[in-house]
């Protein structure tokens, strides 16, 4: 089985050339277009999150060697999380390649970040099966890398880290209220408002709940922490 051409340079963007191109057909291959003689990335999915949390808890620990287990937590989950692979996703273009029954196309499903993020675990997948777990480390290393330098400062989760400044104060945990919907069903746009007991709040717009929630706690925390004692 021999890889189109699409498939050729997507495989360059990776750093990976594949023994078995069959496994880079599989990972690219999303359920709607799945049949009896057609495999889909469910499997490959399921293997590439594993492989992928591996590899990133051994980083960390290189990272810093002296991080405690409460700090490695955080950032472990930043990086290995949905929004993470689908950023890298993005960065190689997986949604050029991906093969989608006809109605996920019509839904946008080329750029849906679950989508996205699955087919990347997928990937990482297809990478370990083909040529090891050295192969695969050294491909999640290349588009990871700077990702990890980077986590110390963006991978607390916001919204603990603003129940926390909650409970600190005696104050119940924040609760967070959806006030807006907007764009199509298949890129949705969402408003959600951080909210505490004593009145302080702020809003954040993503195309996620999730995301918008993290960007209204974040916000929220923000000015709390600048706002000057009481």
């Amino acid at each position: 089985m021999k890889l189109s051409a699409d498939l050729k340079a997507f495989a360059a963007r990776l750093g990976h050339e594949f023994a078995r191109p069959a496994l880079l057909i599989e990972a690219v291959t999303h359920p709607s277009m799945s049949s009896p003689g057609r495999a889909d990335n469910q499997r490959l999915e399921f293997l590439g999150d594993r492989v992928l949390g591996l590899v990133m808890a051994e980083a960390l620990l290189e990272h810093d060697p002296d991080a405690a287990e409460g700090l490695l937590a955080p950032r472990f989950n930043a990086l290995v999380r949905k929004e993470a692979c689908a950023a890298v996703a993005r960065e190689i273009d997986i949604g050029k390649v991906l093969k989608l029954g006809r109605s996920e196309m019509i839904s946008g499903g080329r750029r849906k970040e679950a989508l996205l993020g699955d087919a990347m675990e997928a990937v990482i997948a297809a990478v370990y099966l083909d040529a090891g777990f050295e192969a695969a480390r050294r491909v999640i290393m290349a588009h990871w890398a700077h990702r990890i330098d980077a986590v110390e400062e963006d991978a607390r989760d916001a919204k603990t880290a603003l129940q926390e400044w909650a409970q600190a104060r005696g104050l119940p945990p924040p609760s967070y209220v959806q006030t807006a919907r907007s764009g199509p069903d298949h890129a949705p746009v969402f408003t959600i408002c951080a909210q505490l007991k004593n009145g302080a709040e702020e809003k954040a717009t993503a195309g996620s709940k999730r995301q918008a929630e993290q960007a209204a706690a974040k916000a929220l925390l923000a000015r709390l922490l600048q706002a000057p004692p009481s």
